[in-house]
């Protein structure tokens, strides 16, 4: 069996069942390979990823649980940022590459968060909030709205105004419908749609039919898909 179709077939089995949740970091890893049909050494990448979890298991330990917590390891400690000068960089929806470089997408850095957040056993969720994604963690009760792409910052209310209005115009508000949960699965199809939208833009006609293979490995009930 080839690696792309090893990896393909790994990718059909994580994200078997609901989509409700899943493995976000081995299936973004699963699709690093596929977007480079080459082995990829995953090791360092987990053992990197688990550095992380560590580090904030350790601080959660001496500080208590808090949800600025995510940005002090990821993107202090760790330097992981946004990418705002090469946006549309593949790279920057690729979790391998997000890894080596410390920089990426909304949705890649998203899964980097909602992983360790996981690993505290934090509530932690992708949000269906137009243009920009976020993500909420629920700690003890109390629940906070992240922005990886900015550090982690943990977003107020006129934060979250204000981010609306950019995208929607300057009277909007926000609404329930804004901050709804989106399945584990709408959150890998988000981040493999950004690769599928950049091959796209560059005409590469096999590399976007490639993108909606995997979109539908990942969700085969999809019928838009």
């Amino acid at each position: 069996m080839s690696i792309t179709d090893s990896a393909m077939a790994r990718l059909r089995d994580l994200c078997a069942g609901d989509g409700q949740r899943l493995d976000l970091l081995e299936v973004a890893l699963t699709l690093s390979i596929l977007h480079r049909e080459e082995p990829i050494d995953l090791g360092p990448l987990h053992q990197h990823v688990k550095a992380m979890d560590d580090m904030l298991a350790d601080l959660v330990h001496r500080r208590g649980a808090n949800p600025e917590a995510l940005g002090e390891v990821i993107a202090r400690a760790y330097a992981y940022r946004g990418d705002n000068e090469t946006y549309d960089d593949l790279q920057n929806a690729d979790l391998a590459r997000v890894i080596e470089r410390r920089k990426g997408l909304p949705v890649a850095l998203s899964i980097l968060y909602l992983h360790v957040a996981r690993a505290q056993e934090w509530e932690a969720e992708g949000l269906a909030f137009p243009g920009h994604f976020l993500i909420r963690v629920g700690i003890d009760g109390a629940r906070h709205v992240v922005d990886p792409f900015h550090d982690g910052v943990v977003r107020e209310a006129q934060d979250l105004r204000e981010l609306l209005q950019k995208v929607l115009g300057p009277d909007a508000e926000p609404t329930p419908e804004h901050f709804d949960p989106v399945p584990d699965r709408d959150v890998l199809l988000r981040l493999e749609n950004n690769v599928r939208l950049r091959l796209a833009r560059k005409e590469d006609w096999a590399g976007t039919a490639r993108s909606l293979d995997r979109m539908l490995a990942i969700a085969p009930d999809r019928p838009e898909l």
